[in-house]
């Protein structure tokens, strides 16, 4: 597949700048592989999609505080950190910027009251490696009182609550954006499915900066696909096999869902627990092992994650959905409406 299948035109007015409350009231598109239609849906309504002894897969992973303004201690430049990957303690893989003003040895001054402050230990092309200096604090205090949220460079303004940028499920902390697809999840959706005799299982896979990353060569093989971290318990894959096995269709929200179950499932379909890497890049003639139905947003031309529904809904269907989406003013990106895929 060549980087141009990737591609279509976006109105700018057509990325969504905040959620739709309730979460659930958002519009789903709904992708019928069999018959190629495509109809219109309340997110509320996928309840209607399940039935009993079905499984529902969420992304349980929690969006860290990783965004911290500070001043270089000498000069008082603006400095940004954004924090990658915690490597111990106080040490962290981080990109700071401006990328030509950070240097190795550079204190970046975080906080006077108390002395917050951030070394600059080694700088690298891509990313740099850093520690904090907290003074007797916790880094999870550190991260709770100094940190923001880090929302996505097409979002604007500030979002009124941080839990806005949350899924209501999400409890373990260590993605720097969120796995959005679950954002459109209400309590009282969730609680109706489990009513209606769904099953409801977690993995944990922490969304990295990667995610977001375009695709630069004109021949998508040729893309080096980012690492992420994921989890899948033994009583999860245990859950999710006996389910399958009684005949139960497997609903994967969001693609880093998708990428967790593909990424340790046989060629029989059988899901093995695992707590490693991923880095998997599903694309067009991928053969999926385990997974039945997605539930995703609408994504961005030209990226991995647009690839991956590709892969598992046909490029004509899925380009031709995107064209009726910006016909009917759906909300992209982040905050936007959601695909359900069947």
């Amino acid at each position: 597949m060549n980087l141009e299948d990737l591609d279509f035109n976006l109105p700018h007015e057509l990325i969504a700048q905040h959620p739709i409350y309730p979460r659930d009231y958002s519009k789903l598109m709904v992708l019928n592989r069999n018959t190629q239609e495509i109809s219109h849906k309340k997110f509320y309504e996928i309840l209607e999609f399940f039935k009993k002894g079905d499984i529902l897969v969420l992304n349980d992973s929690k969006v860290i505080k990783a965004r911290f303004y500070g001043s270089n201690e000498k000069t008082g430049g603006k400095r940004e950190i954004f924090l990658l990957k915690q490597i111990d303690k106080f040490k962290w893989k981080a990109f700071a910027s401006p990328n030509k003003r950070v240097h190795e040895g550079d204190n970046i001054l975080i906080s006077k009251k108390p002395l917050i402050k951030v070394k600059i230990e080694k700088k690298e092309v891509n990313e740099d490696t850093l520690i904090f200096e907290t003074n007797n604090l916790s880094m999870e205090e550190v991260l709770k009182n100094f940190g923001e949220v880090p929302l996505p460079p097409y979002i604007k303004g500030k979002i009124e609550d941080e839990s806005e940028y949350q899924t209501i499920y999400a409890s373990i902390p260590g993605s720097v954006a969120s796995p959005t697809a679950g954002l459109h999840f209400t309590e009282k959706l969730i609680k109706e499915l489990e009513n209606k005799g769904v099953i409801i299982e977690y993995v944990t896979l922490h969304v990295g900066p990667g995610t977001f990353k375009p695709i630069q060569e004109k021949s998508i093989e040729k893309h080096l696909m980012h690492e992420e971290e994921f989890f899948i318990s033994e009583e999860t894959a245990k859950n999710i096999n006996n389910a399958k096995a009684k005949g139960g269709k497997l609903y994967a929200c969001g693609t880093t869902v998708i990428r967790s179950l593909e990424t340790t499932s046989t060629k029989e379909g059988i899901l093995k627990p695992m707590d490693g890497k991923t880095k998997l890049f599903i694309k067009p003639g991928y053969n999926f092992k385990i997974v039945d139905a997605i539930i995703t947003n609408f994504h961005f031309p030209r990226t991995t994650l647009l690839a991956l529904v590709m892969s598992f809904s046909g490029k004509e269907l899925v380009l031709s959905a995107y064209s009726n989406a910006i016909k009917e003013k759906y909300r992209f990106f982040s905050f936007g409406d959601a695909m359900l895929i069947i």
